[in-house]
């Protein structure tokens, strides 16, 4: 079986004007990936399905529990694909299986199963109230930023889309330090997605908490964006599009910098204005 990829080819009909031609072109590759846990005590369960582009899985699923707040990189003991005899081979390349050095979680405890999707992005707990119970408020202050560098993200983001370039149907999501050095960047046909790979590089990194970085995604900034980045301990996210009106919330509820519309030399700082130098 071979392993799926980033991209898929296909052959299309291209038309310009009157003129026909055929060709092949590369597609985003989208797939399901199921996440299962099983526990120090052989307890299984699953906790996500997701649609996703194939690519840095472990660090998907890694970033995923520390974003929702399942498990941290040291509760894990290994991730792998899952190699269970149920599973038909075209379906273990889509399959992660972490095992954990503790217990499953109480997964009857929270307000929904995991099942999300690329276009929904429904990956955060329900409700800033419920957020409280497990992430604090950033600290305030941290390493000041000048517009100057904020300007040059989105090009320094893109450069770093090399699947984008290919198939033009990817968000990213790229990790910054405050003087606009890129560190690194994932590719995802669901946003949500592509931060969980960043911050599951980074928690198997040993990064986190990520205090005076920089978040940047290519499209809005959602509510489960912001999540993410609260979880990771990224004190300034940035968006190309627009913020949602509770991403604004929590942002300022819990103290991190949220700037939108970042195109050109202009953009939008909804909260966390005071980390932006401009003397």
């Amino acid at each position: 079986m071979t392993r799926p990829g980033p991209t898929t080819r296909a052959r299309i009909r291209q038309l310009s004007g009157r003129t026909v031609r055929e060709r092949r072109d590369d597609l985003a590759t989208e797939e399901p990936l199921e996440i299962r846990l099983i526990g120090a005590d052989g307890t299984r369960r699953t906790v996500a399905i997701t649609m996703r582009t194939p690519g840095h899985d472990f660090e998907l699923a890694a970033g995923f529990l520390h974003g929702e707040g399942l498990t941290g990189a040291d509760g894990i003991a290994s991730i792998a694909y899952c190699s269970d005899e149920d599973l038909p081979p075209e379906e273990r390349y889509n399959t992660v299986t972490v095992r954990l050095r503790g217990p499953v979680p109480d997964l009857p405890a929270l307000e929904r199963h995991f099942v999300t999707s690329s276009a929904c992005g429904v990956c955060g707990s329900a409700g800033l109230d419920r957020l409280h119970e497990r992430c604090d408020p950033l600290p305030p202050g941290g390493p000041p930023i000048a517009p100057e560098v904020l300007y040059g993200l989105p090009d320094a983001l893109r450069a770093g889309q090399g699947v984008f370039g290919k198939t033009g149907g990817l968000h990213a999501a790229g990790l910054f330090t405050a003087d606009g050095v890129r560190l690194a960047v994932r590719e995802d046909v669901g946003r949500h997605n592509a931060v969980d790979k960043l911050v599951g590089w980074s928690a198997m990194g040993g990064r986190l908490p990520l205090a005076g970085h920089v978040l940047m995604v290519s499209g809005r900034a959602g509510y489960e964006i912001m999540q993410k980045a609260l979880a990771a301990g990224v004190p300034v996210v940035c968006a190309v599009s627009a913020p949602s009106s509770l991403a604004v919330d929590l942002a300022r509820e819990f103290g991190l910098t949220l700037v939108g519309f970042l195109r050109g030399e202009r953009c939008n700082v909804y909260a966390g204005h005071e980390r932006i130098f401009m003397e």
